[in-house]
């Protein structure tokens, strides 16, 4: 034996795992196809959003939350239905046990730290009993994705200096060897050192061979989103049909190769079907990697379009129900849509998803922090509006319209758009209004944190003091899976007959972050990072504790 466990993939998932195992006392080999300069994935390019539930920050902020609600809005967004999500929901119920629980204290203990103000992500479709959050409860970690990895990293390294753990990069892992009908390695190919940046794609020439044995294997290598022709094959006919050109959300060696290659040899896939992309992506005008996008995490006041100028109903606002925006948007037969807002929105509701895209955070920077507070929007937001090649901003609505035509398809009629903008408009004079999503604006700024940094203040949109008038061009951008490898609760990987298929364990997106698919349908937001940390956490004690 080479090792007693081996984990494929070094992202947030298989860094979990990895120390756990080690941290039983045994010996494990963590191997990843990308360079060094890569550990950690893609939850190093993330906000570091986490899902909580009764925390502190929450109560601090106002909020009153609970396990019997978290659970509630989790059911009502799985929206389970199927005779495969029996271990998905047994997931799902874990992770909400773990979110109310021991999360929390957990990741503090290993010196995780989270910014007061609790976001509010994924409001929902409007039933209590729907899709969506009830409340508050996506927490961002001080020190953004990277916050979340170092904790895993260092313990990682240590281990690896005390010669428990191997770090084996540029091992890509082709095949899984498979003896008297248990899972029993890995095989593959060397690739050639690379010293590309990370994100950036890295050679694949192969330098030599390698085979690896050990008693447990932990597959923890991701999603598809990086593969847009397997995003579109695998696209659910529910979503209308997938886009023709979509952004990517993560760099293209998330593609899914792992995934095929451990259910050919025998390990049972479910709800390949169930994904999630958003629908506020932007062509990324510093881009780290091919066609790189961007998420604007919307606060919910920007007027949404479709490209023909038409309204979106509600409740199709931003920041409320991703998956039933896309599935609406998708019956338009456009693959964008647009905002349209003011300055003053822009400088309170616009984020960007992504650590490079939020200095302040990531840094640890609070005098940086500060300036959010001050006129104008942050830095990156800015950028983006002088030099990203979806924003049009105008002094006039003529001119928008000029602009959302040069970019667009010339479907922007200028007294069609004005018709929807004045009569939005009016909806602002009194503190009440039969304008849902004008509703929804006031309600939002009933909880604290969205009247401090979030939502801005009612106004209509045709204020010059609000001004300049700017139009984004949003595109589908594609991002997580949600199906993937079916497990159970230990993160054992079972094969079609629904047995535990020995030596095999996964955590992390190629097992749609639990079980198969805790998630169902529909995430709540906070909950990728949160997914991996428990699965890999999980199958790695129980990978560590069967060998």
């Amino acid at each position: 034996m080479d090792a007693d466990v081996i984990v494929v993939g070094a992202g947030l998932a298989g860094l979990a795992a990895a120390a756990e195992v080690a941290d039983a006392g045994r010996r494990v080999v963590l191997l990843d196809q990308e360079p060094e300069q890569s550990l950690g994935g893609q939850a190093f390019w993330s906000l570091g959003g986490l899902f909580l539930v009764d925390s502190p920050e929450q109560r601090r902020m106002g909020v009153k939350d609970s396990h019997e609600l978290a659970m509630q809005d989790w059911l009502g967004s799985a929206q389970f239905d199927r005779e495969e999500d029996r271990w998905p929901r047994r997931w799902a119920e874990a992770y909400v046990d773990f979110a109310a629980g021991e999360k929390r204290s957990w990741l503090r203990q290993m010196g995780h730290r989270l910014f007061p103000v609790v976001g509010w992500a994924e409001r929902g479709d409007g039933r209590a009993d729907g899709h969506g959050n009830s409340v508050p409860r996506f927490h961002i970690t001080w020190g953004t994705g990277p916050g979340v990895v170092a904790p895993f990293e260092r313990r990682v390294r240590e281990h690896a200096a005390s010669g428990r753990l191997r770090l084996a990069f540029r091992h890509r892992v082709d095949g899984l060897l498979v003896e008297g009908g248990a899972v029993v390695g890995v095989r593959g190919a060397v690739l050639e050192p690379s010293a590309v940046e990370r994100g950036k794609a890295s050679s694949r020439v192969e330098v030599g061979e390698f085979e690896l044995r050990a008693q447990a294997v932990v597959v923890t290598s991701g999603g598809i989103g990086g593969n847009h022709d397997l995003v579109r094959r695998t696209w659910p006919k529910r979503l209308g049909t997938p886009p023709r050109t979509m952004v990517a959300g993560v760099p293209a060696h998330v593609d899914g190769r792992m995934l095929g290659i451990t259910e050919a040899a025998g390990a049972r896939v479910i709800n390949p079907d169930r994904m999630w992309h958003y629908v506020e992506g932007l062509r990324n005008w510093d881009p780290i990697w091919d066609n790189h996008g961007i998420r604007i995490l919307p606060g919910p006041s920007s007027l949404w379009l479709d490209a023909t100028g038409a309204r979106l109903p509600a409740p199709y606002f931003p920041g409320f129900d991703t998956l039933g925006t896309l599935q609406h948007l998708r019956r338009t037969g456009y693959d964008y849509s647009w905002f349209v807002l003011t300055q003053k929105i822009i400088e309170k509701e616009f984020a960007l998803s992504g650590s490079e895209q939020n200095p302040d955070l990531t840094g640890k920077d609070v005098r940086l922090l500060l300036s959010r507070i001050k006129p104008g929007a942050p830095g990156p937001i800015e950028a983006f509006k002088q030099h990203g090649e979806d924003f049009v901003v105008a002094d006039t609505l003529a001119e928008l319209v000029r602009g959302m035509n040069e970019i667009g398809d010339g479907l922007i009629v200028e007294a069609e758009l004005r018709d929807l903008v004045e009569q939005r408009d009016r909806e602002i004079d009194n503190p009440y209004s039969k304008d849902a999503q004008v509703t929804a604006i006031r309600g939002a700024r009933a909880y604290r944190g969205d009247r401090l940094i979030r939502v801005a203040t009612p106004h209509k949109l045709l204020d010059p003091k609000a001004g300049p008038l700017i139009a984004v061009k949003l595109h589908v951008l594609t991002r997580k899976t949600l199906g993937g490898l079916e497990t159970d609760l230990q993160g054992r990987c079972l094969t079609s007959a629904g047995e535990p298929f020995p030596g095999l364990y996964a955590a992390g997106e190629v097992n749609g972050f639990g079980g198969g698919g805790m998630m169902g349908y529909n995430a709540l937001e906070g909950t990728f990072l949160g997914g991996c940390l428990f699965s890999g956490r999980t199958a790695g004690r129980a990978a560590a504790a069967a060998v």
